[in-house]
């Protein structure tokens, strides 16, 4: 083992040693025999850089960028490599890099909105052993876990699982259990989250500030647990999107204040601006029922049927109470796939 990765090694065997201390740094619990057992230096041949070029004209251009830049993990021998979807999605032009430095094309292979994955395969001569899945649905809070990403200052961080538990994202996204650990890295995009057993159990989506509720100075990653993954993947590989019906997609960022629903942000061209959302507005109620959260309010929203239903709101405007009717839609349809999924 290299001195770095030795040096890896040792932090996992001193993160072991300490105990879970409320709101200050975390650190994890588990026992020094861990560090040797992940051996991450060959976990790491797994991991390769992705470098995404994204359509000018495409939609999430406008709050992600052209140009992105994340991670992702090789899953089977063809070059098959697990991200997370928004790195890739709408992209012209893929390439990745492997650990060796040699660059790659690669092209979209799928895109799961619900989940947030993203699969893209490498072409050419790509070759790299893959990671193993794991047991997501196993993990606990408390378990030692290791991070892998090749985008960022770090590209092995020992950390604790703090968390399992739901997430609702802004963005129209929800899932029933996400897994939180600490302390942050930066290049959480797409980063392999890795259990005891050297098998991948997340990948990485966001930084969080409350990775510990309860616990405010407790900042965190959030990863997308891999037990997501494994009942679409047939799907993905032969369609490019799960087969479900998709969910309604209206086209607002919300935000959650104080127990208020607020629109943050309308998509340009979107059915909420269509039906004349904007920003400023709060929600109150939806398919005319109240919500007790934003996880509340897409459960509610999705229950009234696939995409094309159209979306009663009541929307406060000041001191009054108005009636907006969203006529959804397909989010795939919005988006500048190719393929078109």
């Amino acid at each position: 083992m290299t001195g770095r990765w030795r040096r890896i090694s040792w932090s996992m065997a001193l993160l072991a040693g300490a105990l879970l201390a409320g709101p200050e740094l975390v650190i994890g619990a588990t026992s020094p025999a861990l560090a040797d057992e992940l051996n991450a230096e060959a976990l790491a041949r797994a991991v390769v850089r992705i470098n995404a070029t994204i359509l000018p004209d495409a939609q999430s251009a406008q709050t992600l960028g052209t140009e992105r830049e994340g991670t992702g993990v090789v899953i089977d021998g063809s070059g098959l490599i697990l991200t997370i979807g928004y790195t890739v999605v709408e992209a012209a032009q893929i390439q990745v890099t492997a650990g060796d430095g040699r660059g790659y094309p690669a092209e979209l292979v799928a895109y799961d909105q619900s989940t947030g994955f993203g699969l893209v395969r490498a072409g050419l001569d790509f070759a790299a052993s893959p990671m193993r899945i794991g047991d997501s649905e196993s993990l606990k809070e408390g378990d030692a876990a290791l991070i892998l990403s090749r985008h960022g200052p770090q590209p092995a961080q020992p950390v604790l699982v703090v968390g399992k538990r739901e997430f609702a994202g802004y963005w129209e996204y929800l899932l029933d259990e996400a897994i939180f650990t600490s302390p942050p890295i930066a290049g959480f995009n797409g980063a392999a989250l890795v259990d005891r057993k050297g098998q991948l159990v997340g990948v990485g989506s966001l930084i969080v500030r409350d990775a510990m509720p309860g616990h405010a100075a407790v900042a965190g990653n959030m990863f997308v647990p891999v037990s997501a993954l494994k009942p679409i993947l047939s799907d993905l590989l032969a369609y490019g999107r799960r087969q479900d019906p998709p969910r309604p997609w209206l086209g607002v960022t919300l935000r959650e204040e104080q127990g208020r629903l607020l629109v943050e942000r309308v998509t340009p061209q979107s059915p909420a601006e269509s039906a004349g959302v904007k920003a400023g507005d709060q929600i109150v109620g939806v398919g005319g029922q109240r919500f007790s959260s934003l996880a509340d309010f897409y459960r509610k929203l999705w229950g009234l049927g696939p995409a094309g239903v159209a979306v009663p709101l009541e929307v406060m405007r000041g001191p009054k109470l108005e009636p907006v009717t969203v006529r959804s839609v397909d989010r795939y349809r919005t988006l500048k796939l190719n393929p078109t999924f």
